[in-house]
């Protein structure tokens, strides 16, 4: 076998034994992270309808944003405070349905025993958890219509996963009869 034979199979392990443990991780934080909802923003679902996936917004996303420091708007739009791109952990309290809200932004100090940190990140002016999207298979729209939370799981360092979606009272809607 060739050097250059050894050293393909050699990246092939590696880059199968990367992608496999990046699998592996996200199983365990499906499989064990704390769930919590964050609830959607008001918006006319009909204008969330975008083909075969749902835009979203989270209520705490714009507490976030309010909670930022804001730089100066630029020339191009005066009217127009923004946030700069940035990552970083807020503070939310849990209730006893584990519904998530804002306590505030995290500075390091410690947490009340009903508090996580949840990671967030702002591009473009933007706060954003995990994702600004849900995907659901073709022709399901109606199934999603009355989508009031996020269902998430969350990891010991605040990282978050969507799972699914949630109506008012907390039930997960997408699951055909």
């Amino acid at each position: 076998m060739s050097l250059n034979v050894k050293v393909a199979l050699l990246t092939l392990v590696a880059a199968l034994a990367l992608v496999n443990g990046a699998i592996y991780d996200k199983e365990q934080h499906l499989a064990h992270g704390q769930v919590v909802y964050l609830e959607l923003a008001p918006v006319d679902p009909r204008s969330l309808m975008q083909g075969d996936y749902m835009a979203l917004r989270f209520q705490l996303a714009q507490a976030v944003r309010k909670a930022l420091p804001k730089r100066k708007p630029d020339q191009a739009r005066p009217w127009r405070e923004t946030v700069a791109a940035s990552d970083g952990h807020v503070v939310v309290g849990l209730d006893a349905h584990n519904v998530a809200s804002f306590r505030k932004l995290y500075d390091g100090q410690s947490l009340a025993e009903d508090e996580i940190l949840l990671h967030y990140r702002v591009r473009h002016g933007r706060v954003k958890f995990a994702t600004n999207a849900f995907y659901f298979q073709e022709g399901h729209a109606e199934m999603y219509q009355p989508a009031r939370y996020g269902r998430f799981r969350v990891d010991d360092q605040g990282e978050v996963l969507l799972v699914d979606l949630h109506d008012e009272q907390l039930d997960p809607l997408g699951r055909p009869d």
